[in-house]
């Protein structure tokens, strides 16, 4: 069994999000599968040691984005070596905030956004003034604890509730 896993990401561009993901990431792409009638079937990325596998949306299929589903609950994370260097680049790429970027109560500078195509990201970074992972603080962290009846639940990039999934003829 391999050590690594390689994620395949449905999106409505691939061409457009290889070039996204490579703006913002640094990723490069390795492969590409053409169709005959001269769209892409697939494009294949690298990021550090992880390959990253884009394609099309085929809704006759049940291969649909997060975007087309209104949400997603998987994050994707990349360490990097400057969390706010990443998350400008892609919030002026285009990305939404999730999380907005800050210091950690576990040791981390980070934040999630999501990206033009519907996936969830997070980009820490090593954080030198943040607080101990280890030392004792209250559990869990504001951020985390519950939200008052009737709060509205964080929105998607397309106005859609998070976690009301729909198919794409809704």
């Amino acid at each position: 069994m391999s050590d690594a896993i390689a994620a395949h990401l449905v999106v409505d561009d691939p061409e457009r999000a290889a070039q996204w993901y490579g703006s913002v990431f640094g990723a490069r792409e390795t492969d590409r599968i053409p169709l005959p009638d001269g769209t892409v079937f697939a494009i294949d990325l690298t990021l550090g040691a992880t390959t990253i596998a884009l394609a099309g949306e085929y809704p006759d299929q049940g291969i649909i984005s997060p975007k087309t589903l209104g949400g997603t609950y998987l994050a994707l994370v990349v360490a990097t070596d400057n969390a706010d260097e990443v998350w400008t680049r892609a919030i002026n790429a285009g990305a939404t905030a999730f999380h907005p970027i800050a210091d950690t109560f576990y040791g981390e500078r980070a934040g999630q956004f999501i990206d033009p195509f519907g996936h969830r990201w997070g980009a820490p970074s090593t954080c030198a003034t943040c607080p101990n992972r280890n030392e004792t603080r209250p559990w869990p962290p504001s951020s985390l604890r519950a939200k008052p009846a009737g709060a509205s639940p964080p929105r998607v990039p397309d106005g859609s509730k998070r976690g009301k999934a729909r198919r794409p003829s809704e």
